[in-house]
């Protein structure tokens, strides 16, 4: 893997883990004002805290899966999902020089 595969994976990590940072800020703030209307008070630092550690796992298994070389999501199936049979994939024609 070249270096700039590696820094662009690194930057890919960096903004799932700040997107999941802010999804998790924005419940945490609806979560505070459910709570504040219902009366109940603020909700438990806990919460908090195992979020972080499942971001944290989330991160951790893309810089695993990142310097293992093996795809995180797997999202470009090779199989047909109506036969799940195994398609090969078209050859190019201005590399191989098949004709």
């Amino acid at each position: 893997m070249s270096l700039t595969g590696i820094l662009l994976g690194l930057i890919n990590i960096c903004i799932v883990v700040a997107v999941l940072l802010i999804v998790g800020l924005i419940v945490w703030w609806m979560i505070g004002i459910i709570c504040n209307l219902a009366g109940v008070g603020t909700p438990p630092e806990q919460i908090k805290k195992i979020y972080m550690v499942i971001v944290a796992l989330v991160a951790l298994y893309m810089l695993v899966a990142l310097l293992l070389g093996i795809p995180t999501w797997k999202i470009v199936q090779h199989e047909n999902p109506v036969i799940g049979a195994y398609i090969p994939p078209v050859p190019d024609i201005m590399t191989t020089g098949m004709r």
